[in-house]
């Protein structure tokens, strides 16, 4: 039996594209990229685009939580936006619940053309060497001008990584993490991307990003008393400041968060 984090993809002929995986969820443990997408100003302008527009959830698991909990979110943006959640094991289909629907479907998206996906912990546990075909299946499904959000956590949504990708590929990495539980920023490397994770040995761009990330946290120490989120604003100041292309953050963050341009930490997977 293939081992969970090596899982390879199966489909093709109207079958579901992808792998039966753990299926894993709890409540609210995408919370911290459920916030960035909510605040996100290309999500919002996408999904208020549109008087309908469709979003899909790859991959949800065993239980209807984390999809019913990121409709709310995206309701916030658009309230007539249609969610639908895909699970590619039949036993995990589940009838409709709180305004989502539920159906059978992987990475080929059951036919749909949806203007945001979203997938957490499914390609973690493929191969890699799945990866680009994953993301081109989805980006090339995508209605125009569509997104993907793609990423992983801990089994506790304390710490999580995403890429974002268009039709074109993937435009950025971001990191996220519960200011009080997580010491330093190097400790999301266990829960980068499968396109990544592999990455980060030494001579690589996202070691080079998690080494400078420590780095700017631990010369930010003297803010420590005022708490870890204002320490980590000085920090993120700091990697600015140091050439790293971050995003701006203008508004305050529960979340200490961490967004890159994919071209910084590219691991060649287009």
């Amino acid at each position: 039996m293939a081992h969970h984090h090596n899982l390879r993809s199966t489909g093709g002929a109207g079958k579901p594209y992808g792998v039966i995986t753990r299926g894993t969820t709890g409540h609210n443990r995408l919370r911290r990229c459920d916030r960035w997408t909510r605040f996100h100003p290309r999500v919002i302008s996408l999904l208020r685009s549109v008087h309908t527009p469709l979003a899909l959830d790859v991959g949800y698991g065993a239980s209807h939580t984390t999809t019913v909990e990121w409709a709310r979110w995206l309701r916030s943006i658009n309230p007539r936006i249609d969610v639908v959640g895909l699970e590619i094991d039949p036993e995990r289909v589940l009838p409709p619940r709180d305004g989502v629907r539920f159906e059978l479907g992987g990475f080929e998206l059951a036919g749909y053309q949806p203007h945001l996906v979203r997938a957490f912990n499914v390609l973690r546990q493929y191969d890699v060497s799945e990866v680009a075909a994953a993301w081109q299946a989805v980006t090339s499904r995508l209605a125009p001008g569509g997104l993907f959000i793609e990423g992983t956590c801990d089994e506790l949504g304390r710490l999580a990584t995403w890429v974002l990708l268009d039709a074109t590929g993937p435009q950025t990495l971001t990191l996220s993490w519960d200011p009080h539980r997580v010491a330093t920023p190097s400790e999301l490397a266990e829960r980068l991307p499968k396109a990544l994770i592999h990455r980060n040995v030494p001579g690589e761009p996202i070691y080079a990003l998690l080494a400078e990330a420590d780095a700017a946290w631990e010369r930010a120490a003297g803010w420590a008393p005022h708490g870890p989120r204002v320490r980590w604003q000085h920090a993120h100041a700091d990697l600015i400041a140091h050439g790293w292309p971050l995003t701006s953050q203008r508004r305050k963050l529960r979340d200490n968060t961490l967004t890159v341009d994919w071209a910084a930490v590219s691991a060649d997977v287009h």
